[in-house]
């Protein structure tokens, strides 16, 4: 039997969905340009390298995404985080470093930081039950904090919270970054209304 009319029509079909993919992610980079990548640093410690002393706690991670807020399936093309990547995830007095291999790291203020809670998935990524972290927060630029003028603004200049999903494998590492995170950010939001110790 000829196999070549549909070796041709499987290649064709390929080629097609990598061409649709390609089309949608020049889209979305397009549509998410103008999101700005975290905040500047803070002057007196303008990079990780700066920050990093005994009042940093800090942790390997595998960064999944970052969403619009409880929108898991919907990736976010923000420069520096549009991609999975291995990385550090470091809590200081401050703020969140999200430093990922290859990438600049991202700084997100602890005033920026909204919710803290649990998840088991998100675009196409699944794991054990609220085996994701996802940490939520405020855009640079879209309201309710205070920013450095060099700070790229929403064009529509309304609030934009997103959720971001970071999985870490070290339990003890993972009740490490969450307490850390809830002492910087006492006012922070749990929508599952559980916290480490009884996950």
């Amino acid at each position: 039997m000829d196999r070549t009319a549909p070796t041709i029509i499987v290649v064709v079909v390929v080629l097609g969905l990598l061409l649709l993919m390609a089309r949608s992610w020049r889209k979305r980079s397009a549509r998410d340009s103008t999101l700005a990548a975290g905040y500047v640093f803070p002057a007196e410690t303008a990079t990780p390298a700066g920050a990093q002393s005994s009042s940093t706690t800090d942790a390997p991670v595998f960064y999944v995404a970052t969403t619009p807020r409880e929108r898991p399936l919907e990736r976010l093309a923000i420069r520096g985080l549009g991609f999975r990547a291995r990385g550090v995830l470091a809590v200081r007095v401050d703020g969140v470093i999200i430093d990922l291999d290859g990438e600049q790291p991202v700084f997100v203020p602890a005033s920026a930081i909204e919710t803290l809670t649990k998840a088991s998935f998100a675009i196409d990524r699944g794991v054990e039950t609220d085996g994701l972290v996802v940490l939520g927060w405020r855009l640079a630029g879209s309201g309710g904090v205070a920013e450095s003028s060099t700070t790229s603004t929403s064009p529509t200049g309304s609030t934009i919270s997103v959720d971001s999903y970071f999985r870490i494998v070290d339990q003890a590492d993972r009740a490490r970054i969450v307490d850390a995170i809830r002492s910087i950010a006492p006012g922070v939001i749990d929508p599952t209304g559980t916290t480490e110790s009884e996950a």
